[in-house]
C-alpha cells in the first residue's frame, strides 16, 4: 500500500525531471565536454616545464581563459577542414598528429604525451594548417588563442628562449625522422621507435612490464611504412621474444634487444 509520503516523494521527482531542459539526440554531433568539477584547483600550465616562469597571476589568468575539454578516443582536436590558430596544452591522455596525403594515406607526425604543447601558432613558428590533431584515447586539452600568447608569453623574456628551444628540439627530431626513412632499415626504425615509446609510457606497477598502446595501423604512419611491412617486422620481433602483442597494445618483453636492433644500418 503506498503511503502518502511515498506520494509526495515520487510527485516531487517527477516535476523535477520534468522541468529540466532536455536535448535532442542528434547522431554525429556532440557538444565537447568540459570537466566536472572535482573541488580540486585544475592547471594545464602547472605540469608543462614551459611555464614554469609564468607568475601566479598570469597562471591563474590563463587558466580562467582556457578550461579544460575532454576529447574522447577517436575525436579530432582540430582538422585541415576546420584549422584553429590557437595553442593547445595536453593536460592527460594522448595525442597523434597526422597528415593525409593525396591517395589517402596517413602519416603520423607525432604522438604527444602529457606536457606536450602543440597548435597552429604562427607567433612562435608553429605551423599545424596541413595537419590533423587526434586523441587517441581520452585527453584532457586546454587551448589558448593567439591574443592570449601574445600578451602573456611573448613579453616574457625567460619564456620566449624556452620556446625557441622547444621549436629547435622539434625541427631536431623531424630531421632525425627524415634521416632515418632514408638510410636506415624498417626493422631499426620500428625497434627505435618502439624504444622511445616505451620510455615514456608508464609501467605497471605490478609487474614492471612497459605497453605501449598503438595499433600496427598507427605504428605504420609514425613510421612511413605500409601496414603490412610493419606487420611482418612486429611478427618477427615477437617471434624473437622481444615483445608480445595484444589488441591496440604492444608489450615490451625485451627493450635492450629492441635497443640492439634500433643501432644496425643494414
Amino acid at each position: 500500500m503506498t503511503t502518502p509520503r511515498l506520494k509526495a516523494a515520487c510527485s516531487t521527482t517527477i516535476v523535477s525531471a520534468a522541468s529540466k531542459p532536455t536535448t535532442p539526440w542528434a547522431p554525429h554531433e556532440r557538444e565537447r565536454e568540459s570537466l566536472a568539477e572535482t573541488g580540486e584547483p585544475f592547471s594545464c600550465l602547472n605540469a608543462v616545464e614551459l611555464f614554469a616562469d609564468l607568475t601566479t597571476e598570469d597562471m591563474d589568468t590563463l587558466d580562467r581563459m582556457s578550461p579544460p575539454r575532454l576529447f574522447h578516443s577517436g575525436e579530432l582536436v582540430f582538422s585541415q577542414s576546420q584549422p584553429i590558430k590557437a595553442l593547445f596544452i595536453l593536460k592527460a591522455g594522448r595525442i597523434r598528429i597526422f597528415r593525409v596525403a593525396e591517395d589517402g594515406t596517413t602519416l603520423t607526425i607525432a604522438i604527444l604525451e602529457p606536457g606536450a604543447v602543440f597548435g597552429e601558432m604562427l607567433l612562435v613558428g608553429m605551423q599545424m594548417y596541413d595537419n590533423y590533431a587526434e586523441a587517441l584515447e581520452e585527453s584532457t586539452v586546454c587551448q589558448l588563442s593567439a591574443a592570449e600568447v601574445e600578451n602573456h608569453f611573448l613579453s616574457n623574456p625567460k619564456l620566449a628562449v624556452k620556446i625557441s628551444r622547444l621549436l629547435g628540439e622539434q625541427v631536431a627530431r623531424l630531421e632525425e625522422r627524415l634521416t632515418d626513412m632514408a638510410l636506415r632499415p624498417l626493422s631499426a626504425r620500428t625497434a627505435a621507435t618502439l624504444c622511445k615509446l616505451a620510455d615514456a609510457a608508464p609501467r605497471n606497477r605490478f609487474t614492471h612490464s612497459v605497453a605501449v598502446k598503438l595499433t600496427h595501423e598507427q605504428l605504420a604512419g609514425l613510421l612511413g611504412a605500409t601496414r603490412e611491412a610493419t606487420s611482418k617486422t612486429m611478427s618477427d620481433f615477437a617471434a624473437r621474444k622481444l615483445l608480445r602483442q595484444g589488441r591496440g597494445r604492444i608489450i615490451i618483453e625485451d627493450a635492450e634487444g629492441l635497443r640492439r636492433i634500433s643501432r644496425t644500418t643494414f
